[in-house]
């Protein structure tokens, strides 16, 4: 079975046919074979997407990434400052 990838704005409309789908007395695994998805899958994303409107969840997403990439500069900083401080050491 092929894994699909959902958009944010995928995850929270398929999460809201879902509450419409339970509110009307499906079960949630009916309600996740509907959609095509896990109960695994629906349990994550509405730990993750819960309560957020569209553009929340691409705030988050920007965030992030932006997150992901001050980490990323963070990282190689300190190993710059690790390695000037090898070679301070030496020098003594």
């Amino acid at each position: 079975m092929s894994r699909k990838r959902y958009t944010p704005e995928q995850i929270i409309g398929k999460l809201r046919e879902a509450e419409v789908a339970l509110s009307q007395g499906q079960t949630t695994g009916q309600v996740c074979r509907s959609l095509g998805i896990v109960e695994q899958t629906f349990y994550r994303w509405r730990r993750e997407y819960g309560g957020l409107k569209v553009e929340q969840a691409r705030r988050l997403k920007v965030l992030e990434q932006e997150n992901a990439r001050l980490k990323r500069a963070v990282a190689d900083l300190t190993l710059d400052k690790l390695i000037l401080q090898e070679a301070v050491k030496g020098n003594f």
